[in-house]
Parts: C-alpha cells; sequence; structure tokens
C-alpha cells in the first residue's frame, strides 16, 4: 500500500471549514461507559500518547482555544471527552497512554474501558492517531495500533509537532511511518501532518474529519 500524505481539494476544505464553523460544544466526560450518548451520531475519537497534542490539535481545529484542557502534565486526559461538531458528529478525546508515572490501577482501568469502549463503539467510524513527529511510532503506540487492529477499528495517523522538525526528517519520519503501517491490517493508507502552533495541515485534517459524515 501507497502510506502517503492525504490531499483535499480547495473546496472540500472550503465545505468542512464551513461545517466547523457551525460549532463545536463541549459534550460530557465519561469515567463509566454506562455514561456513553446515544450511538445516533457518526464518531470519531482522537488517541496518543500522553503529551503528544492531543488537546491542542482539538483546540486547533476548532478555532477555540480552550474547547479542550491542554497541560504540561502527562496524564491530565483520564475520561473520554465528548464533543458534538455542529449536531452532526461526535468527537472523543481519549484518555492519553504511555504514562508509566500514573497509578497502575488507574492505568489498568484506563486500558479496560478504551478496549471496551473501541469493541463496543459501533458508530466509531474512525481512531485519529497521533504520533509526534519529532519521536515517531514508539513501542507503546505499536501495541494501541495493534489494539485496534484486533478490535477492527479504522485508523489514521496524524503527525504533530511538524514545524519542530526539517523537511528531511518529516520524508523520513512519513517513510518509516508507512513501513510499520504495512503490517497493520486497520490502518487507513494516508498520512496526515500537522501543527497546531503554525496552522499546517489543520484544514486537511478537518476536512478528513467532515468526510466521515
Amino acid at each position: 500500500m501507497d502510506f502517503t500524505l492525504e490531499k483535499f481539494t480547495p473546496e472540500q476544505i472550503k465545505n468542512a471549514d464551513n461545517l466547523f464553523r457551525q460549532g463545536v460544544d463541549f459534550v460530557l466526560s465519561v469515567a463509566d461507559l454506562k455514561q456513553l450518548p446515544p450511538d445516533n451520531l457518526p464518531e470519531i475519537a482522537f488517541a496518543g500518547r500522553s503529551n503528544v497534542g492531543k488537546s491542542s490539535i482539538i483546540n486547533a481545529i476548532t478555532r477555540q482555544k480552550s474547547l479542550a484542557k491542554t497541560s504540561n502534565t502527562p496524564g491530565r486526559t483520564q475520561q473520554l471527552n465528548y464533543f458534538n461538531l455542529a449536531k452532526k458528529m461526535y468527537m472523543v478525546d481519549m484518555p492519553g497512554y504511555g504514562y508509566a508515572q500514573a497509578p497502575e490501577n488507574l492505568v489498568k482501568k484506563w486500558q479496560s474501558m478504551i478496549l471496551t469502549y473501541l469493541q463496543g463503539r459501533v458508530n466509531l467510524k474512525r481512531v485519529f492517531l497521533l504520533i509526534d513527529s519529532r519521536h515517531g511510532i514508539k513501542k507503546v503506540d505499536t501495541e494501541i495500533m495493534e489494539l485496534l487492529d484486533k478490535a477492527a477499528v479504522t485508523y489514521q495517523i496524524v503527525l504533530t509537532k511538524v514545524d519542530k522538525i526539517s523537511e528531511k526528517a518529516l520524508t523520513q519520519v512519513i517513510n518509516d511511518t508507512g513501513k510499520v503501517l504495512e503490517k497493520h491490517a486497520a490502518a487507513y493508507v494516508k498520512l496526515l501532518a500537522t501543527s497546531s502552533e503554525t496552522g499546517l495541515g489543520i484544514d486537511d485534517l478537518r476536512t478528513e474529519i467532515v468526510s466521515l459524515i
């Protein structure tokens, strides 16, 4: 398969932008899967290592500075945080993984909740798996990818913080990521490269999300 960067037309980008401008609102935080909202809307989720920049990406695509809470403290997001996109889709900020200093019982609780959520959420269209472009795919990322493969949930890699590396280094991480993804059945073929600080790739991510409605 050809794992390359996703590209969209100006018209697709404009249509997605118009939908996002209709509003994105926080719905609820889910600590127990019994609290999940009805599955009557399509749903996408953001996953990634702690401090990979999930909250910053959500704030960037929604143009809201504090819709998703950001923190320099790894492991801050401990629940499934639900947002509603123009009453047409749910966006979910999942707990960050790979934070070794979190209490073991809490880590196990997160893992159990995430696996059950992934396997049982029939309206979940895609997981956007965020990878820090400076570090590439790590062992803990691979473990989550295997979990997503097992749950048969399509996931798409979103490289974050690409403003922090050179163009040559970005090309290398894209190639390296593609080689890893070839081994994973549920991986989506197109990658996204983003920076929440410069806005690079944010339009493309926004458009990819809207394409799933």
